[in-house]
Order: structure tokens, then sequence, then C-alpha cells
């Protein structure tokens, strides 16, 4: 089954073809990784899937259904979220009150009922506190919700992040370049989180530069150069693939990708 679909998307800045006319299908399910060189259109496209922009040409749709003219609150309530390059965390607010911004778009109490704290209220705080909490315990931030966002080292900042994304419980996660800066064994440690995610239902779509982290946990892969769809296919593939190899891997990165490759 198809979660998203996208039909020759492109995106122009003045006289730069930023993305040029992808077409792309995500089933359900797993990890989906898209890759490239510096400039590539990778955090374009995920723009353009997450609606910050929105495409010069074509269609963008989700389960089915076209999202190509919604708003990014439209879209998260329809069950997509994303994280970006570099935390965007709230520093003076505690860990747990920064998993719940992630749950804004599903709120609907309004205004007069949080004023006056109806019973409807009640519950739906109720239920965001429980799915935020929820969600830290997922990344294992638990024993840290009380804490000010900005004691938390940087991993844990980058984990805090997705926890934020997650506490919506979204259908599709865009992950834009999670383990950049991590420790090895922080990326390591993110690698187990985000196949815990694909177990609770989500699927996950990912920006990444670390080689070794996307083959070893990627089920697809799509390289992107010049804006334009290079490749689509198992990782197994595409670290063979000679036009992935000249664009963007170079024959030494492939040579070491293939010998560390399990049999």
């Amino acid at each position: 089954m198809t979660l998203l679909a996208l039909r020759g998307v492109s995106r122009r800045y003045a006289g730069l073809l930023a993305v040029d006319r992808v077409d792309l299908a995500i089933p359900q399910g797993g990890v989906h990784a898209v890759i490239g060189p510096n400039g590539a259109g990778k955090t374009t496209l995920f723009n353009l899937i997450s609606g910050l922009v929105a495409p010069s040409t074509g269609t963008i749709a989700l389960d089915g259904r076209d999202i190509t003219r919604l708003a990014a609150d439209a879209r998260a309530r329809l069950g997509l979220a994303r994280t970006f390059q570099t935390a965007r965390l709230f520093g003076a607010m505690t860990v747990l009150e920064n998993a719940l911004t992630g749950l804004h778009p599903r709120l609907a109490a309004p205004f007069y009922a949080i004023v006056l704290r109806s019973p409807r209220f009640v519950r739906e705080e109720r239920h965001a506190l429980a799915r935020a909490r929820e969600a830290l315990a997922l990344v294992g931030l638990q024993k840290r919700a009380e804490d000010r966002a900005a004691a938390l080292s940087y991993g844990e900042g980058r984990r805090l992040e997705i926890a934020r994304a997650m506490a919506g419980a979204p259908r599709l996660l865009l992950l834009d370049e999670p383990a950049a800066g991590l420790n090895p064994a922080e990326t390591v440690a993110l690698g187990v989180l985000i196949r815990t995610i694909t177990e609770t239902g989500t699927t996950v779509l990912l920006v990444e530069h670390d080689m070794k982290f996307v083959m070893g946990l990627s089920d697809t892969v799509t390289v992107l150069n010049f804006g334009r769809r290079l490749f689509h296919g198992p990782p197994a593939v595409a670290r063979t693939d000679p036009a992935v190899i000249a664009a963007y891997l170079g024959q030494k990165v492939a040579d070491r990708l293939n010998a560390a490759a399990p049999e």
C-alpha cells in the first residue's frame, strides 16, 4: 500500500530548479531514505512534503488524499510529522511541555472550554499529557520530563525533537539529518530508536549523509542529484549502482559499504 505519492513534483526558485519533476512512491511501513550530494534538493523535497513550501508543478498525496495545497498544520492533523536539521526546542519550557507542543495541531477544544476548564478540555488535556509522556518514554527521556529543555545535551535534544513529532502518533515521520552531530554510540542508539518507531506503525522517511547508517537501516533508498531522482530501490543495489557511485558515493565509499555489508 502506497502511503506517500509524489507525481511530477518540481520547485523553482527564480532561475534555480531545486526539485525537478520527481516521482516517488513510499509504501506504508519501514524506513525509507533520501540521499544525495549537497544541493541535490533533499531538504527542499522535505519542505514540499511537509507543506512548508508549495510545489511549482506536480501533486503530493498522503494515503490517496491530495495534500498538494494543504497547509503544514492540516497535514499534521492527517498524520504527517517532521524534524529539522537542527533541533528547534523551547529552551525555557520543560521537556514535557516541549513534547506537548507536538500535539497542538490535534487539539480541538475551543478557547472558552480552555478558560472554563470544561470536562471536554480536561479530558483532552489528560489525553495529551499521557501521549506526551508516552513519546518521552519512547525516546528514553521520561526521567527528564520536568527538566528545562535547555539543560539537555545535544543528543538528548535531538531525541526530544523526535518525541515531539511522535506525540501526535503520526503515520509518516520525516527525519531531516537525525544523526548529524551525534557520536557513534548515539548514532547506533538512534538506529534502534527509528526501528522501534516503525514497530509502532509509523513509516519513517529520512534524509541523512551518514552512509553506513543509511545503508544499514533503510529498506529503500532514493538518490537525488541536481533535483532529479537518480535512483530508487534497495540499499544493496544503490551501493553498487554505477550512476549512484559516480554522482554521490564515490568508489572508495562504495567499496567500504560493500565490504561492511552482511553476506
